[in-house]
């Protein structure tokens, strides 16, 4: 695996190193020893999988506070989607940043969801299918989010959302309190 820094801090866009033949390709998805390497979460609880029909399918922005702070580690394996992460950490150089990045089945890139950083895909193409490694499980009573026009993000979605769950679209604007900012200090 090839790991590449992201403009906020302790991201990752992750390249799988392909060795082939003839035959195709081989490439880790995952390794302990690599990841540890790399000064990243190494346990993972849940291999979570989404499947999302429509172009312009958002789901996002999420995130749990501590003690559940999860990592996430996204890949798209069919069509393409575009994937955003926020850095909600408040003692972090980069709190209140963004990135994204396009993941699809050809690229095989993956991202690397720190602790404290909200998440979302929205979906490029059509029959969207992706997986995450998360490492806690899911926690209703820590679960929040952001929502996705959120004017203190300002994120610059590459095209316009179409389908958003109730959910999603019911995330407050960016509260310091409600959003658990204190809970995410000193979270890497």
């Amino acid at each position: 695996m090839i790991f590449h820094k992201t403009p906020v801090n302790d991201a990752r866009l992750i390249e799988l190193e392909r060795k082939g033949d003839e035959r195709g390709f081989f490439a880790r998805f995952y390794c302990e020893r690599e990841f540890g390497d790399e000064g990243l979460a190494t346990h993972f609880v849940q291999v979570n999988n989404s499947l999302s029909g429509k172009k312009g399918t958002l789901r996002g922005m999420h995130y749990q506070l501590s003690p559940s702070a999860e990592v996430k580690v996204v890949r798209c394996i069919k069509g393409a989607l575009w994937d955003c992460i926020a850095d909600l950490r408040p003692d972090s150089p980069t709190f209140g940043k963004w990135f994204g990045a396009e993941l699809n089945e050809d690229n095989r890139l993956m991202m690397y969801v720190p602790r404290g950083f909200a998440h979302a895909i929205l979906t490029l193409t059509d029959n969207v299918e992706a997986l995450y490694l998360v490492s806690e499980f899911y926690n209703v009573e820590t679960e929040r989010g952001v929502r996705f026009n959120d004017p203190w993000l300002n994120i610059e979605w590459p095209i316009e959302p179409v389908e958003i769950s109730e959910k999603d679209r019911g995330w407050p604007s960016f509260d310091r309190e409600f959003h658990g900012v204190e809970r995410l200090r000193g979270i890497k």
